[in-house]
């Protein structure tokens, strides 16, 4: 539904799983697919595809993986010269830390996510032996030999990042944006007060259709 109705050419990724395949390998697939789709060009793609203009993006554990292949995707960037990533869509990004933050304390009855079930997917997809501080997990950690700075690249893209009011996950979503505006990168909140985690999946819902406005405008603006 939302590559129907949104100007671009859609590539999914079909990358490794938890937990026979652990991180980094996701981060991986992700990063692979854009040098396979700078190595063959419009072979693989529609001729009318503009490669300068890409967008990475991803739902939950997807928008956990944009951030990281589009960071890695900035960061080594003179493997580019055909791709310019443009932009970072981060639907409901899955993030998180050893602390508990309210939303996850408060939200435990809501569906699809509440701790246990997040918790088992981080022991799933971490090295053995990380906890929940891992940089997979908790982008903008404390510590005394964390740089902020560090975590973003010069040349991360704008993004725009979606939050619902009944997500567990949503104080870690806010976290980010504004880990993301402390180091002067532009980024848009959008929140939905009465959204559930995944609430796009569901058309009957008003702020499904919201949702897809919203990112076709980014990208138009683009």
């Amino acid at each position: 539904n939302l590559a129907a109705q949104i100007p671009a050419t859609i590539v999914s990724v079909n990358y490794r799983l938890a937990p026979e395949h652990r991180f980094p390998c996701a981060y991986d697939d992700g990063f692979d697919t854009l040098k396979y789709i700078e190595a063959q060009n419009y072979a693989v793609l529609p001729s009318k595809t503009d490669l300068s203009k890409c967008f990475i993006a991803g739902d939950s554990a997807g928008g956990n993986i944009a951030h990281h292949v589009t960071h890695r995707a900035c960061k080594d960037s003179h493997l580019f010269k055909k791709i310019k990533i443009v932009g970072l869509l981060a639907m409901q990004p899955l993030f998180g830390g050893e602390e508990r933050t309210a939303s996850e304390l408060r939200l435990t009855r809501v569906p699809f996510l509440n701790i246990e079930s997040t918790d088992r997917m981080w022991r799933n997809f971490l090295p053995e032996g990380a906890d929940r501080n891992h940089k997979a997990a908790n982008v903008f950690r404390d510590g005394p030999n964390f740089k902020e700075a560090d975590t973003v690249p010069e040349d991360f893209p704008s993004s725009l990042v979606f939050v619902a009011g009944f997500d567990p996950l949503q104080d870690w979503q806010k976290r980010y944006c504004e880990g993301l505006r402390r180091c002067g990168k532009e980024v848009w909140l959008v929140e939905y007060p009465n959204g559930i985690h995944g609430f796009y999946n569901f058309p009957e819902l008003p702020e499904s259709a919201l949702f897809v406005k919203e990112v076709r405008q980014f990208i138009q603006e683009k």
